[in-house]
């Protein structure tokens, strides 16, 4: 996948989710998102404050001072649930996700190379971030539960989310998955023979990172 790439579906997945918080009234904030436990005004608390991590990365990359995503992962969560409190919530996802657009235009060139660490303590270059925020917002836009759904979003960013999870998987204990899609063939190392599962590309890549529950596929451990 290419930075281009990247950026793009980061971008898309803004106008996803930010059209799907536009659908939604306070009242309809309060209720459940699709993630067990958290409310929708968790669900964008979580998103603004990860535009603001993502963006510490940048001047990190930037200036070459150290500027960790989050001081602890106590501080992250505590942030989630006051921020999911804040009044000024819409404005909040909308604008941390034009200043991190900001951030993005405004990085030089040579800064994408440096090395920042991400909230999960992995060491890798700024040119990741905007990936890290692909991922954040064409997957919340569908966890917010609003109306947005997986075959909406970017045929690309599926692909590349399908390469990721199964490189991610291959490390860890699980089971051997040989999964096919209409446009791609991925294969997660694991435990025993390698079990074959047939599905959509949109259905696979939902499935792969747990937000697909169906009784006849193979039980997968936990997705971060």
């Amino acid at each position: 996948m290419s930075p281009g790439d990247t950026r793009s579906w980061a971008d898309e997945g803004t106008r996803l989710l930010l059209r799907g918080l536009d659908r939604l009234t306070d009242t309809d904030l309060d209720g459940p998102c699709a993630l067990p436990g958290w409310t929708r005004r968790h669900l964008l608390a979580h998103v603004a404050s990860n535009a603001e991590a993502i963006g510490r990365l940048l001047t990190w990359a930037r200036t070459g001072i150290e500027n960790p995503m989050y001081s602890s992962p106590e501080q992250r969560a505590a942030d989630i649930e006051t921020g999911a409190t804040r009044p000024d919530l819409r404005n909040w996802v909308h604008d941390s996700a034009t200043e991190l657009a900001r951030a993005m235009d405004a990085l030089p060139a040579q800064a994408w190379s440096a090395e920042v660490v991400t909230a999960q303590g992995r060491t890798v270059q700024a040119s990741e971030t905007p990936w890290m925020r692909a991922r954040e917002t064409c997957i919340h836009a569908v966890d917010l539960d609003s109306g947005t759904t997986y075959p909406e979003l970017p045929e690309g960013f599926l692909v590349a989310l399908l390469d990721d999870v199964t490189a991610w998987r291959s490390t860890r204990p699980g089971p051997a998955i040989l999964l096919t899609t209409p446009h791609t063939r991925h294969e997660i190392t694991g435990d025993g023979e390698p079990i074959p599962v047939d599905l959509p590309l949109a259905t696979a890549a939902a499935w792969l990172i747990g937000r697909h529950n169906d009784a006849t596929l193979p039980t997968l451990p936990r997705w971060l």
